[in-house]
């Protein structure tokens, strides 16, 4: 798609706007109103300053990792340095790559920092996750609320006149909209859509970097992160993105009137339409304690990308990651479930199988590649790092290795059963070609993962 669109503006560059631009707000409320939009001093200044220093304490104690990423079956480091923090247990896997959370404080859960700022940091973190959980919640009912009125009111364009511009300015939703009445089945929805279980935060200094790429379709500049969806979310669900720039005085927003397009000091984030040549892309500054949410379906319609300034920049993107096979819940489940089919003779404690119909060997040599390559491999292939904030994997690690080999043992005796005589030839044939298929796998992933 990238290439075909490339292919036909040929040389060509598509506009953008900017809030400098006499068009921006009408382009934002027509074609991005699901952006939110909000600037640092809506923020209470004790969470800014939490927050600030909890970026500051990871980066001290090096807890910024670039991610070795698969793309088209190459690996390439992210330029873009990254932490995962978050509900314990969960995991975010983004181009082949499996991030595990390093936990933040949760109810429940003995989880041993490697120092009491590591653990202040993650505090500060889960804070920030609860209050932009809220932003979200209250941006999602205004939206309602414009939608309904607008549909049976008339009289409500004219105040929507402002509505993108107010976006930019300082304050929120008043009262009357923050806590509209809303349905109960949509107040699940809500809740289900904005509830965080993570955060990717992320780290850059761009005047460290050798090389940035650079905007392809609209001449933005240097680019920290291509043009993109986020991936693995709960469907429909916002993504909150707070914006830390370390910004001193040599880096300060360019007053040049001359000046055409964005700022090239200042951090913006990129909006476009996605495969789309018609509609102008929006380029927005970043700075220092802002943030905004991708609200409803944006991040599926449209593409985001992080254009970069002169200053290091931290900043810290709060998901509901869908998490149904990501969890160590589901995982220890699946191997429960594997290990129905293995038993131990009372007498010899010899080990053998309950079952060798194809379904049921399917179904565990499966999980079996599951463990390995989404777990095991994906957490050593780069996880000793997690080590610098917690050793809270370790223990979930050291029982899913114990899982593992006992489904090795099973791989083992089915091979061994195959070998009876008192195994037909068809049955032989039928529990061989599926078995085959899976254990092909399992070598083909193998020889990959090895070479990775």
């Amino acid at each position: 798609q990238k290439k075909k669109l490339l292919e036909e503006l040929g040389g060509s560059r598509l506009p953008y706007m900017t809030p400098a631009d006499a068009d921006f707000h009408q382009l934002w409320k027509t074609k991005y109103s699901k952006l939110i939009f909000r600037k640092s001093e809506t923020v209470p200044e004790e969470l800014h300053q939490m927050v600030q220093e909890g970026f500051l304490t990871l980066r001290k104690h090096d807890c910024f990792f670039q991610d070795l990423v698969r793309i088209k079956g190459k690996d390439f480091f992210t330029p873009v340095s990254r932490i995962l923090i978050g509900n314990p247990g969960c995991t975010y896997k983004y181009l082949n790559t499996r991030l595990f959370t390093v936990p933040w404080p949760t109810e429940g859960y003995e989880i041993k920092y490697c120092s009491p700022q590591i653990h202040d940091a993650c505090k500060a973190l889960i804070k920030l996750n609860d209050y932009l959980h809220i932003e979200a919640v209250k941006a999602l009912q205004g939206q309602d609320l414009f939608e309904t009125k607008e549909s049976k009111d008339t009289a409500v364009i004219d105040r929507e006149q402002n509505f993108a511009a107010t976006l930019m300015e300082k304050g929120s939703f008043s009262k009357d909209q923050s806590s509209c009445c809303v349905p109960e089945d949509d107040c699940t929805s809500l809740n289900n859509r904005t509830s965080y279980n993570l955060t990717l935060l992320n780290y850059m200094d761009p005047l460290q970097m050798l090389y940035l790429k650079q905007e392809p379709y609209f001449g933005m500049g240097n680019m920290a992160v291509s043009w993109h969806h986020d991936e693995n979310l709960v469907e429909r669900s916002t993504v909150a993105v707070y914006s830390y720039s370390c910004e001193g005085s040599s880096v300060e927003e360019t007053t040049d009137q001359k000046l055409k397009g964005r700022d090239p000091a200042v951090w913006h984030v990129g909006l476009k339409v996605a495969w789309d040549i018609e509609t102008p892309g929006l380029a927005i500054p970043l700075h220092q304690g802002d943030f905004y949410l991708m609200l409803d379906d944006l991040n599926m319609t449209h593409q985001h990308c992080v254009l970069a300034g002169f200053s290091p920049r931290f900043s810290s993107t709060h998901r509901v990651a869908d998490c149904s096979r990501g969890t160590l819940e589901y995982i220890f489940g699946q191997c429960e479930l594997a290990l129905q089919n293995l038993q131990t003779d009372s007498n010899s404690m010899a080990l053998s199988l309950k079952s060798l119909e194809t379904a049921v060997v399917k179904q565990v040599e499966e999980i079996h590649n599951e463990v390995e390559f989404e777990w095991l491999r994906q957490f050593w292939f780069q996880g000793k790092r997690y080590l610098k904030c917690t050793d809270w994997w370790l223990k979930p690690m050291a029982k899913l290795e114990e899982f593992w080999r006992k489904m090795e043992i099973m791989t083992s005796l089915v091979l061994h059963e195959v070998r009876k005589k008192e195994q037909t030839e068809e049955q032989r044939n039928e529990t061989i070609s599926c078995f085959l298929l899976v254990l092909t796998e399992r070598q083909r992933l193998r020889k990959e993962w090895t070479a990775r």
